[in-house]
């Protein structure tokens, strides 16, 4: 395993135990990336280029269906994802806790620069209510026709909290489907 994550495991106290149990995957990070999308804050957010055209023709098509959607949060490096993994901790979740809530670094689809974190207007970010909107109706119907996949629905194999915000490009299937659609 690579030495990063081991020293990342250990300062955390995350056991191969807890990782086999789990059925966490390693995720790889990316190394070409593209800005998807930059926020109303200005930050802009990272995909491999191929998710990033998928997504920005997602956001187009359901923008044509009067479905407003953006980015919360996208490609996210192994240290990044280490500094949240200890913002949960310094709250006073204990690992267990925190890992129910978050991958831990190394683990994380963000890395991959496949994932983003999604919202609309008028929910509150990185909620449940999410699954209550029309945008969310819309991804459930669409997203699939650009790649992506609900990643953490109710009761997943990975023991994460359900997250109706994060949806993951799946890049061998997209490509074909993206390409059709430009056809």
């Amino acid at each position: 395993m690579n030495p990063r994550l081991v020293a990342v495991a250990t300062e955390f106290g995350i056991s191969s135990d807890l990782i086999a149990a789990r059925g966490f995957r390693l995720c790889e990070e990316a190394t070409y990336l593209e800005v998807a999308e930059s926020g109303v804050d200005g930050r802009e957010h990272l995909l491999i280029p191929a998710a990033s055209k998928a997504w920005r023709m997602l956001k187009s098509e359901a923008l044509a269906d009067g479905i407003s959607l953006f980015i919360v949060s996208a490609f996210r490096s192994i240290d990044w994802q280490a500094e949240i993994v200890r913002r949960k901790l310094s709250d006073g979740l204990a690992i267990e806790e925190a890992l129910r809530i978050c991958a831990p670094p190394g683990y994380s689809e963000h890395h991959t620069g496949r994932a983003v974190d999604v919202s609309t207007p008028g929910v509150p970010l990185l909620e449940v209510e999410l699954d209550q909107t029309p945008a969310f109706a819309w991804l459930t119907a669409n997203a699939s026709q650009f790649g992506f996949h609900l990643s953490y629905p109710v009761g997943n194999a990975q023991g994460y909290q359900y997250e109706p915000w994060h949806w993951c490009f799946d890049e061998a299937q997209t490509l074909v489907r993206v390409n059709h659609r430009q056809a």
